[in-house]
C-alpha cells in the first residue's frame, strides 16, 4: 500500500484550515482517509469562540477514528455522528445556528477488501483511477452552478444559498447534512488509486486549466503529492495581476493532497 499525504497553508503565518490523514486499522485491512477543507469565514460576527481550525481537528479526528473502528456505519451516518459529536464540544459557549458557524467541505472514503465507498460534500474533488488508466472524478458541483451573480456578497450567500435547498451544503452543526452529501461505491478491484484534493490543490484543473483530472492524478502518481502543489504554487505567483480575472478571491489557498494505492 502506497500512500502521501501534503497538507500546506496559503501563506507564512496563517494557520492551515484543511485536516488530511489516512488510517490503517491494527488487522491491517482496509483503511480510509480523511480530507477536510475549513471555510474561511468573512472578518465578521461569527457566533463562535472557536477557530476554523479548532472545528476541523475535532471534525477530522471525529472522522477518522469513526471510519476505522465502526465498520458497521454507512458513510453518511460516519458524518453524521462526527457533526453531531462535534456540536456538543461547543453548544454551550457558541451560537451553532449562526450561517458562519465554523465549517468545512469534506472527502471520506473507506476501503476493504471488496469495497471502495465514498463521500463527498461540497467543493473538495475525489478522484478514482480503474485498472485501465481511466480517471473518475467525484464532485459535489452545487456551489459550481450557482451563477455568479448569487455569490456576490457573503452576506447574499449566507442568506440565501449556505446549508440551504437551491444553494449548497458544508459540514458545519447540523447532522442532517450527511445526507446531501454525493456518496457510491465501487468493487475494490476497480480502483487501483485514488486522490483527495482540497479546491486549493484542485485550482490546477479548475482555475488554472493545466491539465485534466486523469493528468493530474497521473502526475501525483509520477512525481508525488508535493509536485502538484508546488505547481499550484508557481501558478499562483506569476498570476497575481489576473486573480480577479480568474475568481479566486486570494492568492494562494491551503492546498492538500491526499493519494492511496490501496
Amino acid at each position: 500500500m502506497r500512500m502521501e499525504v501534503v497538507s500546506e497553508p496559503g501563506g507564512p503565518g496563517r494557520p492551515n484550515e484543511d485536516f488530511a490523514t489516512v488510517g490503517v486499522p491494527a488487522s491491517g485491512q482496509g483503511g480510509g482517509l480523511v480530507v477536510l477543507d475549513g471555510v474561511t469565514p468573512p472578518r465578521t460576527e461569527r457566533g463562535c469562540l472557536h477557530s476554523v481550525p479548532w472545528f476541523t481537528a475535532r471534525l477530522g479526528g471525529a472522522l477518522t477514528e469513526l471510519t476505522v473502528s465502526c465498520r458497521d456505519l454507512t458513510l453518511p451516518e460516519i458524518l453524521s455522528r462526527a457533526i453531531a459529536r462535534t456540536a456538543e464540544a461547543h453548544v454551550i459557549t457558541c451560537d451553532l445556528s449562526h450561517p458562519r458557524t465554523p465549517q468545512a467541505t469534506v472527502v471520506l472514503v473507506r476501503w476493504s477488501a471488496g469495497t471502495v465507498e465514498y463521500l463527498v460534500l461540497s467543493d473538495s474533488v475525489l478522484l478514482l483511477e480503474s485498472a485501465d488508466g481511466s480517471v473518475v472524478p467525484v464532485l459535489d458541483d452545487r456551489l459550481a452552478r450557482l451563477p455568479r451573480a448569487a455569490l456576490a456578497t457573503d452576506a447574499l450567500v449566507d442568506t440565501t444559498l449556505r446549508n440551504k435547498e437551491g444553494g449548497f451544503f458544508t459540514a458545519a452543526a447540523d447532522p442532517s447534512v450527511a445526507d446531501r452529501a454525493v456518496t457510491g461505491a465501487v468493487p475494490a478491484d476497480e480502483v487501483r488509486a485514488l486522490a483527495a484534493l482540497t479546491d486549493g490543490a484542485a485550482r490546477w484543473v479548475e482555475k488554472f486549466h493545466e491539465g485534466d483530472w486523469a493528468q493530474c492524478l497521473r502526475l501525483v502518481r509520477d512525481e508525488g503529492a508535493r509536485a502538484l502543489v508546488d505547481r499550484v504554487r508557481a501558478l499562483e505567483a506569476a498570476d497575481r495581476q489576473e486573480r480577479a480575472w480568474l475568481g479566486r478571491s486570494k492568492t494562494h489557498d491551503d492546498a492538500t493532497v491526499v493519494f492511496v494505492e490501496p
